[in-house]
């Protein structure tokens, strides 16, 4: 038996571009949409899973293509507000395939999860430790070319794989770069990739260098 035959087969899903939702993480959303408050309070009543999937460019406005990775979500936080909106924590779970988005009557989206191959995702990956000195080397300068905020000595004191993955989410990687950071391997994959896109970002020529 597998860990992931407890994970539903049959999952929502909550397109946004740019957003992704590593294993582990948690991911604050305010859901304001009348079809995803209706998806919130189906998984409240249901399992309370959720997945987070990038749309892609293409398709219809309502309904654009998906990448093909996404990450099962677990509400662990919900409060309504005075204006009808949810605020919700989502506890990223375990990525899956989207093996075949469904016919539903749901007024959002639906997918059948394939969950074969990402099983790690429930174990504690080993940690990137290697990468750290590189990895904050490499945070110095980008949070300062992009203007990203830091509680340094926090982030500092964060075991290297969520600082790695914290990261991820935050940085402004275009939408390809951020899939490829969830798809990549938790732990030293991850933080590799990461190193990389931060490395490209700075070594871009900038307005000041061109003169």
């Amino acid at each position: 038996m597998s860990q992931t035959d407890a994970l539903p087969r049959e999952i929502a899903l909550f397109p946004i571009r740019g957003c992704i939702l590593p294993p582990g993480e948690n991911l604050p959303l305010n859901v304001f949409e009348p079809r995803y408050l209706n998806m919130v309070d189906d998984a409240m009543a249901g399992s309370g899973h959720i997945a987070m999937v990038q749309p892609l460019k293409g398709g219809a406005p309502e309904a654009p293509a998906l990448e093909r990775i996404a990450t099962a979500g677990r509400i662990v936080s919900h409060t309504e507000t005075s204006d009808g909106r949810y605020l919700i924590v989502l506890t990223g779970v375990c990525r899956f395939s989207i093996a075949a988005e469904l016919a539903c009557k749901t007024p959002y989206r639906m997918a059948r999860a394939d969950y074969a191959g990402f099983e790690a995702d429930l174990a504690q990956a080993a940690p990137a430790e290697n990468h750290r000195a590189r990895l904050l080397a490499l945070m110095t300068g980008y949070f300062a070319l992009t203007g990203l905020a830091a509680d340094w000595d926090s982030l500092r004191a964060a075991p290297v794989n969520a600082l790695v993955d914290r990261v991820a989410m935050a940085a402004p990687f275009a939408p390809d770069a951020k899939q490829a950071l969830l798809t990549a391997g938790a732990g030293a994959p991850r933080a590799s990739l990461l190193c990389a896109l931060m490395e490209e970002a700075l070594a871009r020529p900038r307005p000041a260098d061109q003169g």
